[in-house]
């Protein structure tokens, strides 16, 4: 995982594109049983989160802040303008695997936001979704490609820097997490589908690296400045030697 896609002015692009890119696989290795639909959901921000999940906050004034009354200057007649701060929607898309004979949802892949890992309504709204989820027999396969932000919840929690959840519907309470750190690829792992069913290996990691090939998101990215989040001295020192290794 390249921690520079991270940044909130270029993940939008990255998981819109990921998801498309993860669609695109699955297909056709699951037709004719299957369809792999795209769907969305609305998130209504207020204005402080927006520049959090890539989106400029155009209701901040620079320099204004918190006055006291006493410094304020009197009203007078007639009327100034000012400005109001205005909530904003934010679309997150994720994928749903669906039975072709019934149109049933069979299996939800949902790509990690940072609405959905901060404070706020994407959080609530999406681990209530979470929740009706996993109190049905669908299966849910939970991707977090991001650092920063606080994880899903689950009953023994790892420290990493990313997170796979796979949570079979048959197999609720338990589920297998993949976690693992940015030094390391992206796990491949069976998409579960409904039981005897042939599981195709689902490879994030393949699939991101050619979509930052296709999409040329080396041009977008500035590896002569940290990441955003930061990177552990540690990992920062990994990861510039192999920038240096790759402008070689």
């Amino acid at each position: 995982m390249d921690p520079y896609l991270e940044h909130p002015l270029l993940w939008p692009d990255v998981h819109n594109s990921l998801i498309a890119a993860i669609r695109d696989m699955l297909a056709p290795v699951l037709r004719p049983r299957y369809f792999v639909a795209l769907e969305s959901r609305v998130y209504t921000l207020k204005p402080g989160d927006l520049v959090l999940v890539g989106r400029p906050d155009l209701t901040v004034v620079p320099g204004e802040g918190p006055h006291h009354l006493s410094d304020l200057p009197l009203a007078d007649a007639g009327f100034v303008t000012v400005l109001m701060p205005i909530p904003d929607e934010v679309e997150e898309t994720y994928l749903e695997v669906r039975e072709i004979e019934t149109g049933k949802a069979i299996t939800v892949i949902e790509l990690l936001s940072p609405s959905n890992k901060l404070p706020g309504q994407g959080r609530d709204d999406y681990e209530q979704k979470r929740r009706y989820i996993t109190g049905s027999r669908t299966n849910l396969v939970e991707v977090d490609l991001l650092r920063s932000g606080e994880p899903m919840p689950v009953s023994r929690p790892l420290r990493s820097d990313y997170r796979i959840l796979v949570a079979r519907g048959s197999g609720r309470p338990q589920a297998h997490l993949y976690a693992f750190s940015v030094r390391k690829p992206i796990p491949t792992f069976p998409l579960p589908l409904l039981p005897g069913d042939i599981e195709p290996l689902l490879d994030i990691n393949t699939i991101l690296h050619d979509l930052y090939d296709r999409a040329a998101f080396d041009l977008r990215v500035s590896y002569s400045q940290p990441p955003v989040p930061p990177l552990s001295t540690e990992d920062a020192a990994w990861a510039n030697e192999l920038i240096k290794s790759a402008s070689k």
